[in-house]
């Protein structure tokens, strides 16, 4: 189910607090090679992002910051490390799987919002949000088609579900990409710059939502270079030049007791 009922601190209310880490980064290094050598654009980065927080990764543009979030889903090879995902109860090495178990993990797993929508131009809004359910054949296409409307109601363009992208502003063209990211109900959702391309009025409405689903039990980690947010993220990861660094997040990590401590 998309909705679910929630006590006071956004956890379904027989859920105990989960202590293990959605994911996990060791040592993640990425270097691009270059005609002068190769460009280190990730340099030993650890991190843990648990169940139920809002991750703020930011950074300057060049930081790595985008780099991270491929080495999260898998779409760009690490150079060293390890990233661990936890779906379904299990450890992942998602990248010791091969391509085809990879797109299939992902696909189930972890929900991505990019900055430009990427809705494909010739489907309706409904059925781009159904397409990620019809590649991986998670349900039937009845099931499809009603869970995705569940989704467009849940971002609130419902109304406009027949439509094609081009026939809507961009601000609801990202609430569909948001819609779409959730449309196999992963446990994991990854956002690169979502609002860098909105007016701000239209940034706050997108932002919004994603408050909104992480106040539904979601855990989400969004990219951003915009250092005002950082007081609306649970925690905050700060890159400069492909290494965490030290940051002074307005408001202190609480992550749940007994995680072993990473930098923020």
């Amino acid at each position: 189910m998309i909705s679910r009922p929630e006590n006071k601190r956004g956890l379904p209310p027989t859920a105990a607090p989960d202590r293990r880490p959605l994911v996990a980064l060791h040592d993640v290094v990425k270097v691009y090679p270059t005609p002068d050598g190769g460009f280190p654009a990730l340099r030993g980065v650890s991190a843990e992002v648990f169940p139920g927080e809002f991750v703020g990764v930011i950074g300057k543009s060049g930081a790595g910051k985008s780099t991270l979030l491929n080495m999260i889903t898998g779409v760009d090879h690490l150079s060293s490390g390890q990233v661990v995902v936890r779906a379904n109860g299990h450890a992942v090495s998602i990248h010791d799987l091969s391509e085809s178990d990879l797109a299939l993990f992902r696909g189930r797993t972890i929900g991505v919002v990019h900055q430009s929508f990427q809705l494909l131009a010739m489907l309706t809004l409904l059925e781009n949000v159904m397409l990620p359910m019809d590649l991986t054949g998670r349900y039937s296409r009845r099931r499809s088609r009603e869970q995705a409307l569940e989704l467009l109601r849940l971002v609130d363009i419902e109304e406009h579900a027949h439509k094609l992208p081009s026939l809507i502003s961009g601000g609801q063209q990202q609430r569909v990409a948001i819609a779409r990211s959730l449309a196999n109900d992963p446990p994991l959702l990854v956002a690169d710059e979502p609002t860098g391309s909105l007016d701000s009025v239209t940034a706050e409405t997108v932002f919004g939502v994603f408050e909104h689903l992480v106040a539904q039990g979601r855990t989400i980690v969004m990219v951003t270079h915009d250092h005002g947010l950082a007081p609306r993220f649970s925690r905050c990861l700060y890159l400069a030049d492909g290494e965490l660094v030290p940051g002074e997040p307005p408001l202190p990590a609480t992550p749940p007791p007994g995680h072993r401590k990473v930098l923020r």
